[in-house]
């Protein structure tokens, strides 16, 4: 059963919100008149995607713009104590999005989309920009579906050699590996009971090819810890859902 709140949850920037006011503006204003109907009165939450706390407040007019009474703030505590980088190997037809979605419901902080050597998918430069931003789009809508405190930001394009060296200063970097797989599942315990409880954690996602040898090294390089996600081969959309369903229950606070 899903966690469903009846309450609509929207992010504004931090000037909108006041000791005692909060301003919604651009294309939520539409969503709540025309597709919510929400009236005078009705009550919203709000985030502003900086802290981690939930504004609720109650609408007292709608225009241009809808003006909003604060009643209170409680910490939210939905963010997980490590940042999650999930870098997604590329992958065919609308998994992206589906990964992107669903990682935003699971408490990634960042998705970097890489091109990898057998990643059947290569980004048009020319189109890329606006794939990123229907990316966004994606990450922003699951951030509210979710009631996320923050929008996890979708990465730029990255080859696998930036992915590395963005990679190299984080506490902790997982790389689901396919041979690995039908290994002693012990190892990867271990990796994951050794996790920081603070800091940043990389988790690397092959395409439906999986790494070449080379970019097994480059990570190799930066002290990556190859694990085995069991005895199965996951498609590419499935394994990082299960390594950040694993973060979740080990993280979650």
């Amino acid at each position: 059963m899903d966690n469903v709140s009846h309450v609509s949850h929207f992010f504004v920037r931090p000037e909108n919100i006041t000791d005692k006011k909060v301003l919604i503006t651009g294309e939520d204003v539409n969503h709540i008149k025309n597709v919510l109907r929400m009236k005078v009165g009705d009550e919203i939450s709000v985030s502003n995607g900086v802290d981690d706390k939930e504004y609720r407040c109650g609408i007292i007019s709608i225009g241009d713009t809808v003006e909003c009474e604060l009643r209170f703030i409680k910490e939210a505590g939905v963010e997980l104590p490590v940042r999650i980088y999930l870098f997604q190997g590329l992958a065919k037809g609308d998994k992206l999005e589906t990964v992107i979605q669903k990682a935003v419901e699971l408490g990634a902080y960042e998705i970097i989309p890489v091109s990898m050597a057998r990643s059947v998918v290569k980004l048009d430069p020319r189109k890329a920009t606006a794939k990123v931003e229907r990316y966004r789009g994606i990450a922003r809508a699951a951030a509210k579906q979710s009631k996320r405190a923050v929008i996890p930001d979708v990465h730029e394009v990255m080859d696998m050699k930036e992915a590395v060296r963005y990679a190299a200063a984080f506490h902790k970097n997982i790389v689901p590996y396919e041979m690995k797989a039908g290994e002693d599942f012990s190892h990867t315990r271990d990796v994951m009971k050794g996790l920081p409880t603070a800091g940043s954690i990389g988790v690397f996602i092959g395409p439906e090819g999986g790494f070449d040898d080379a970019e097994i090294e480059l990570l190799k390089g930066i002290g990556a810890d190859m694990i085995s996600l069991g005895r199965r081969i996951l498609r590419t959309e499935t394994a990082g859902m299960v390594v950040l369903s694993w973060l979740d229950y080990l993280l979650e606070r």
